[in-house]
């Protein structure tokens, strides 16, 4: 299949960043959780119960960035609001991860670089009008 079937001519490059870096989180989050998982299974913890409380939080918190993700893939207007609380949230998440030590400024810088991308993105009048969003849209009263 050609590069061009599978792009949507409507979805305009800011909504395709968006979604590519909302998915982009989502799956860095879910391999997160996967490996918490791992350390559960192959590692010693000091609290089982604790150590998989918190590995299914982390693959559950993976649900919301990568179904937004995929929103905002298929210009559902739904997708907006879930994608921009994931970067709001994002940012005070990367300033902690910032005061870490070893790989964590690191990180943080990342996350944080990637949540104002997809911000930027999202407050777009491009993007808005491409997923319906606004005072005089024709697309916002007749699609959800």
């Amino acid at each position: 299949m050609s590069e061009a079937s599978t792009v949507d001519p409507r979805r305009p490059r800011r909504v395709t960043a968006a979604a590519l870096l909302c998915g982009l989180q989502g799956v860095v989050i879910a391999g997160l959780g996967v490996f918490m998982l791992g350390l559960l299974v192959f590692g010693d913890p000091d609290d089982t119960v604790q150590a998989a409380t918190g590995a299914v939080t982390v693959l559950a918190l993976a649900a919301l960035p990568l179904a937004a993700g995929l929103g905002l893939w298929r210009l559902r207007r739904w997708s907006r609001g879930p994608a921009v609380i994931v970067q709001l949230l994002a940012l005070p998440t990367a300033w902690g991860m910032a005061g870490g030590g070893a790989a964590w400024p690191l990180a943080g810088a990342a996350l944080a670089a990637s949540a104002l991308a997809t911000l930027g993105c999202l407050i777009n009048p491009t993007a808005t009008t491409a997923l319906g969003i606004g005072p005089g849209n024709e697309r916002s009263a007749g699609r959800a």
